[in-house]
């Protein structure tokens, strides 16, 4: 009895939220129905599973950017993921929204990527008769391919944030998000931007690949010097230019978005251009990004000729392949791929050993 009375009290606090926040009472629900945890809202819940969940646990091993580096201290997928919980639940609780929705939808916008990065993704994408992409992955990963094929049967608003996260190169908050994406998937969407063009430029420079002075000017002089100010500067003005969102001016509004001003927005473009150009196409291109395409295509092409030895979880789900091949690890597919052809992935011996 008391415990039914937590979940409530949970669900009464967000009828403080903002008037454009979600709320877990007023879900669209689950695709299985559910007896509602006693101590925790549907939002709540849906974070836990993610967090429990094997995909999640796998992002640990899985590249950001520089695949199986040498150096303790940069980026994986994992450490990316928990930058952008942190950024967006930042963002959320200024603006009067829902937290726990925003970490949920942060915490699982990743789990569906490829070992070896954005190069393990394209090389997918190339090689799969239907195309991939991560967010796509991810969805399928809660809806189907968790829990031995079960899926972990999230709430509505949880699973169209992580599919909807996913950003064109160029100026994405100039075009409209994704139909019905509720204001905490966009907070999701933009905090994945701040976090990884902020880390992915540090790692830059700790692995030589940039010096301090090549950022340009119009992006230190308005986002700042130091990877905290950038950080600081972005977040900040997210919550200035979308505090609309947050409800408290009494003002109606049919869908206020969450956004950022002119300046700063323009600076954040300059430093993502900026790092497609300097940092992200000359990684795919190196030694170790070409081995990664080799790799991938070497393991699709072998499960796609013994597919008896793809995990059943894997199977009656229409691409088990794909989803076999897209759910490992760096350090798996390295070692798949050594027992496959011996010395392909010496570069990688660092990481094998």
């Amino acid at each position: 009895m008391i415990s039914t009375l937590v979940r409530q009290r949970i669900e009464e606090r967000e009828g403080s939220l903002s008037p454009y926040a979600a709320r877990s009472s007023q879900s669209r629900g689950r695709e299985r129905s559910e007896e509602p945890s006693p101590l925790r809202s549907d939002f709540q819940r849906d974070r836990d599973r993610i967090i429990h969940s094997k995909s999640f646990r796998r992002l640990k091993h899985k590249t950001q950017v520089f695949i199986a580096p040498a150096g303790d201290h940069y980026v994986t997928r994992l450490t990316h993921t928990l930058e952008v919980a942190q950024i967006a639940r930042t963002i959320a609780r200024a603006l009067n929204l829902n937290e726990d929705l925003t970490e949920a939808i942060a915490l699982g916008h990743d789990i569906g990527h490829t070992p070896f990065g954005h190069v393990g993704e394209d090389e997918l994408n190339n090689l799969d008769p239907d195309g991939f992409r991560h967010a796509e992955q991810s969805l399928r990963l809660v809806e189907k391919l968790e829990k031995e094929g079960r899926g972990l049967n999230l709430t509505w608003e949880v699973r169209h944030g992580i599919v909807s996260h996913s950003k064109p190169r160029g100026d994405f908050l100039g075009t409209p998000p994704a139909d019905g994406l509720s204001p905490e998937g966009q907070i999701c969407r933009l905090a994945d931007a701040v976090a990884y063009l902020n880390h992915d430029l540090a790692d830059a420079f700790r692995a030589g690949l940039l010096a301090r002075e090549r950022v340009p000017k119009a992006v230190t002089s308005v986002l700042g010097n130091r990877h905290s100010e950038r950080i600081d500067t972005m977040v900040s003005d997210v919550v200035e230019s979308s505090w609309a969102v947050a409800g408290l001016d009494g003002l109606d509004r049919v869908s206020p978005t969450i956004t950022m001003s002119p300046p700063v927005r323009d600076a954040m473009n300059v430093l993502r251009e900026f790092m497609f150009k300097e940092v992200y196409v000359p990684a795919d291109r190196g030694e170790e990004g070409q081995t990664g395409r080799r790799i991938m295509r070497l393991i699709y092409e072998y499960f796609g000729n013994r597919r008896d030895e793809i995990p059943q979880e894997y199977e009656g789900h229409g691409k088990p392949v794909a989803d076999h091949v897209a759910s490992m690890t760096d350090l798996y597919a390295l070692r798949v791929a050594e027992g496959i052809e011996p010395g392909i992935a010496k570069s990688f011996s660092r990481a094998l050993f």
